[in-house]
């Protein structure tokens, strides 16, 4: 598996990953309900993707075995963590942790000693285990019940003289 900066041409197999984790993996948060995986999916498209990737404010990286697509993530310059979605195929292999790991070394080199985002019921427990505290009131988004606000201290490596 290689992560790397997200391409323009890869961004309806990128999408199919947001789309497909959304639908197969998330049923914590949209209990199979028609109208929140609707609202939820309804800017994952492959233009509104290949947008997310040529955006100078995001840093839009991929999981790759080959030509296929396994995560898909993505960092703003500011270090919110917007995107971090796993395919169902390669779930459980440590995909979204090492994703994560290269999301926050990402925003460490730009100059971020924090990273927050809002994490599913899903993921609440990967973000936990890799050091995100909760810092707000679970919210919902796209109609679930649970989305929660987490942050995380970057540790900042010292520089080699």
């Amino acid at each position: 598996m290689l992560i790397r900066k997200a391409r323009f041409d890869e961004a309806a197999k990128a999408c199919d990953v947001l789309r497909r984790s959304i639908v197969e993996l998330c049923g914590a948060d949209h209990h199979d309900d028609p109208a929140i995986i609707r609202r939820w999916l309804a800017n994952k498209t492959p233009a509104a993707v290949g947008g997310w990737i040529v955006d100078p404010e995001n840093f839009a990286l991929v999981a790759v075995e080959g030509e296929t697509v396994l995560a898909v993530g993505i960092v703003r310059h500011d270090g919110e963590i917007t995107c971090n979605y796993v395919s169902p195929d390669a779930r459980f292999r440590g995909v979204s942790k090492a994703m994560l790991e290269q999301l926050e070394a990402t925003a460490r080199d730009h100059g971020n000693d924090v990273c927050h985002l809002i994490s599913t019921e899903t993921a609440h427990r990967l973000y936990l285990s890799a050091g995100y505290e909760d810092c707000g009131m679970p919210q919902g988004k796209f109609g679930t019940t649970s989305s929660f606000l987490m942050l995380k201290r970057l540790v900042v490596q010292p520089t080699q003289s």
